[in-house]
């Protein structure tokens, strides 16, 4: 019998992988570690830059409207999802990245970016420097109480762990005992590294998009 597949991310980003899981015939456990939330920010000048970076799209969600100030600068995205909630408030797509946040500015660099605009969470990748000229917190995430009864329902499943803070809070969650039947599917060796040693399995997406995500955890659900 196949194992449930465990999804930790926020929402809307959680329902959203869960339906995709359930679409291909398994069971999703929804259990998201985290909740975004907007954080006030003011939009610099964008005549003092030359691009925007986004290495999430609950930057753009929890933008508010001081995004439309800087809606003529071209974005440098990681991820179609994230490049996809720019593209449809007015932001014009100029790259689309998938190897992460210093695949990204390398990127940009490349394609002649001298001063790049970051905005992005309050734990994040990247800050100023290099061609990052400015970095800004628009956003948020904050862990959520999970209780022990919800915190139990990981053991035995294959769980999906998409950065390193979700890895690291994963390894709080499950007890040692636990994790010899436990699973896991990482978008990054970082974020594998960070959920600690003893699981059952380990293995690593071969890209960052979601859908391989999802397709090496319902290859370890089997």
């Amino acid at each position: 019998m196949s194992r449930p597949i465990a999804v930790l991310r926020p929402e809307p980003g959680n329902r959203v992988t869960a339906s995709a899981i359930e679409a291909a015939g398994r069971v999703a456990l929804r259990l998201p570690l985290f909740t975004a939330r907007p954080v006030p920010w003011t939009a610099p000048d964008a005549a003092g830059f030359d691009a925007l970076l986004l290495t999430s799209a609950n930057a753009v969600r929890h933008g508010g409207p001081a995004l439309d100030a800087l809606l003529g600068l071209p974005v440098h995205a990681v991820g179609h999802v994230t490049a996809e909630a720019a593209r449809r408030i007015g932001f014009r797509i100029a790259h689309i990245g998938e190897a992460g946040a210093a695949e990204l500015v390398a990127a940009a660099e490349a394609a002649g970016v001298t001063r790049a605009l970051l905005l992005g969470g309050r734990e994040r990748m990247l800050e100023a420097g290099g061609v990052v000229a400015q970095a800004i917190t628009v956003y948020a995430s904050e862990a959520l109480e999970i209780e022990p009864d919800q915190a139990v329902r990981l053991r035995g499943t294959v769980v999906l762990v998409q950065s390193p803070r979700a890895g690291a809070r994963l390894a709080e969650l499950v007890a040692p005992d636990h994790r010899a039947i436990t699973s896991i599917a990482a978008i990054s060796a970082r974020a594998a590294e960070a959920a600690g040693a003893g699981w059952r399995r380990i293995e690593i997406a071969r890209d960052r998009r979601p859908d391989t995500l999802i397709e090496l955890a319902l290859q370890l659900a089997d």
